[in-house]
């Protein structure tokens, strides 16, 4: 395994931004390649996808990794450390591209499958769909798969373990933009104009009761404002001000509920103060939902792999873009304990490469679960 840690630790030092992973993608490439895999580029912009065929088995299973690295600097201390300001794996994706192609080496190297596995290595998971951009770019109709797998490492989790379950393992991601307009004014003189600050600051304090007050309590359901914009002077009552934020659920009702009461509080409050508001809301990623024979059978290749595998008790709302390949086709998204560590998205976080083995075992696992040999 110590030609893979410093592949991921290369990568990691030289991050691409999504869309952008062209370093990656001819590393990914070449490397396929040489094991004698068929390759090919350019499969939603940046993304790769190998193809391996053993025997004459008619089943296939996609694996997926994605390679994209996060729009921030790297903090960490670590010899290999990002080499470029603004751009870091702090998300792992170095790890996830490494330990696929990890499992590609062992996988060419066996006879112990009959079918054909497809690696997929995808650009762009962070926030811009390039799950969608193959599919689009036809990734299922070129290379059809029976079910697809996706991994992820989970700082939460012990090394060693790994969990996932049945339906919904991510939440849904939407982002809205609130832009509150028609007020302005010298800000000794409230009474000529309308505070957009002041129902700004009333908005965001309604926006906070609509999980609580318009959605079941059986239901989980999250909505943060992260950010509130507006005003350049001391002296001044701004003309407009902003808010933006994200709502992140499992069902399709909760989404429509709280996208729907989010917009008539954003009208009612503001026309209370004279003022109009625009709404933009954006549904960018919907709930990554395994299905259930291949939730168990993650778990079971989990097992196989050495892993002390457990189902999850409730999901995650942190989102993925795996999603949308589950909403196209049959599979199972897996968390890979990888011990204590900063949080995913930490500018200090660096992948483990303790947990390196365990996702290559995993993947290898679950193509011999799915495909197994006829003896």
């Amino acid at each position: 395994m110590d030609d893979l840690t410093a592949l991921r630790r290369d990568l990691h030092a030289h991050p691409e931004l999504g869309f952008d992973e062209h370093r990656t993608a001819d590393i990914v490439a070449n490397f396929l390649a040489a094991l004698g895999i068929e390759v090919h580029r350019n499969i939603g912009k940046t993304g790769v996808v190998g193809v391996l065929r053993r025997g004459t088995g008619p089943g296939s299973v996609g694996l997926r990794a994605d390679m994209d690295a996060l729009p921030m600097d790297d903090a960490g201390m670590q010899s290999w450390k990002s080499l470029h300001a603004g751009r870091c794996h702090a998300c792992g994706h170095d790890g996830h591209t490494v330990m696929l192609l990890g499992a590609a080496r062992k996988l060419a190297a066996s006879q112990e499958f009959d079918g054909t596995v497809i690696f997929i290595f995808q650009p762009a998971e962070e926030g811009l769909a390039g799950a969608r951009a193959m599919i689009e770019d036809g990734l299922f109709s070129r290379f059809p798969c029976d079910a697809v797998y996706a991994i992820h490492n989970w700082p939460e989790l012990p090394l060693g373990t790994a969990q996932t379950r049945a339906g919904p393992i991510m939440a849904a991601a939407d982002r809205f933009d609130i832009t509150v307009n028609g007020g302005g004014g010298h800000a000794a003189q409230p009474h000529l104009s309308a505070d957009t600050l002041l129902a700004t600051s009333e908005l965001v304090v309604q926006l906070n009761t609509i999980v609580a007050r318009a959605v079941d309590p059986c239901e989980p359901a999250l909505l943060t404002v992260t950010r509130i914009q507006g005003g350049f002077s001391h002296n001044m009552i701004p003309a407009s001000a902003s808010i933006t934020g994200t709502v992140r659920t499992f069902s399709l009702a909760v989404q429509d509920t709280i996208e729907k009461r989010l917009c008539e509080m954003a009208e009612h409050v503001t026309a209370a103060h004279g003022l109009q508001a625009t709404v933009a809301y954006n549904r960018y990623y919907p709930a990554t939902i395994n299905s259930p024979a291949e939730a168990q059978i993650a778990l079971q290749a989990a097992g196989r792999a050495g892993l002390q595998a457990s189902a999850a008790a409730s999901p995650a709302l942190t989102s993925e873009d795996f999603s949308f390949m589950l909403a196209a086709r049959p599979g199972a998204y897996l968390w890979l304990g990888s011990g204590d560590s900063q949080p995913l998205h930490h500018s200090a976080y660096d992948f483990n490469d303790a947990v390196i083995p365990y996702g290559v075992a995993w993947f290898c696992e679950v193509v011999r679960t799915t495909m197994p040999v006829n003896i």
